[in-house]
């Protein structure tokens, strides 16, 4: 019978690597993928020292074109195969986006869109025939226009856009499928993205930590979203009441506040 894993995107660091914690503490084999293979290897090695079996480690930047095909191949080499996929990796950059660097932003749809995409396309066979699960990881970003990080807003949209139909397409084949909509968490994004530390309203921040345990819980218990923190919780629910050019101006001048 061959071994199911549950792979895991962005690993390294943050929400992805506590995500991977909370995995292996319920019994899942995991596989790891993200840029730095020293930190993969390094979080692989804590894991096993838990009791469980080392994960697989997959050193692979999702920027690349052929990322999926990589991924893919190394899978088959270990003879697994997925029951669990989880989509977190992804960044954005702060400032207008005429202003920033093109292929950097292009970078972010690479990941952030593309890259999930993919895996989510290619490893639905596996999801299927298992009976698992696809958690992706949006963002409360997501349901806003967001004028100071526009393509990361733009690239979450279609985060939680896809998954809910792909939630309706999967859910008769028997696949659990979530996404994942945290506001500020304090991990590494905000050096990437150049964002000014403490700006982010205490209400909305979350520990990567709780955010992956509630991820974890709202994936098995088939939420078709889980939004970490009760601040979090209200803001699809408050922007129905507002026109969008308040919600657009709003946005611009917290994003302004947090460079």
């Amino acid at each position: 019978m061959t071994e199911r894993v549950t792979l895991i995107t962005g690993a390294s660091a943050g929400i992805g690597a506590e995500l991977a914690r909370v995995f292996a503490a319920n019994g899942h084999r995991l596989a790891l993928t993200a840029r730095r293979a020293d930190r993969l290897e390094a979080l692989a090695n804590e894991l096993a020292a838990k009791g469980g079996k080392k994960p697989i480690v997959i050193a692979c930047d999702l920027q690349d074109a052929n990322a999926g095909e990589k991924i893919a191949a190394a899978l088959a080499a270990e003879g697994v195969e997925l029951d669990h996929l989880v989509n977190n990796a992804g960044f954005g950059v702060f400032g207008d986006a005429i202003e920033r660097d093109r292929v950097e932003q292009v970078g972010i749809v690479d990941v952030n869109v593309r890259a999930l995409t993919d895996l989510s396309l290619r490893f639905a066979d596996h999801l299927i025939r298992n009976k698992g699960g696809l958690l992706n990881v949006g963002s409360v970003a997501g349901f806003l226009p967001g004028p100071g990080m526009a393509v990361y807003y733009a690239s979450k949209a279609y985060v939680i856009s896809l998954t809910e139909a792909l939630r309706a397409e999967l859910a008769p084949r028997g696949v659990r499928v979530t996404v994942l909509c945290p506001g500020p968490v304090p991990t590494e994004f905000q050096a990437r993205a150049g964002v000014g530390a403490g700006h982010d309203t205490a209400l909305l921040n979350v520990s990567a930590a709780v955010v992956a345990q509630q991820a974890y819980r709202g994936l098995m218990a088939n939420k078709r979203a889980v939004l970490p923190g009760l601040g979090i919780k209200i803001v699809p629910f408050a922007l129905r009441f507002f026109p969008r050019d308040f919600i657009l101006s709003a946005t611009s001048r917290f994003q302004r506040q947090r460079h």
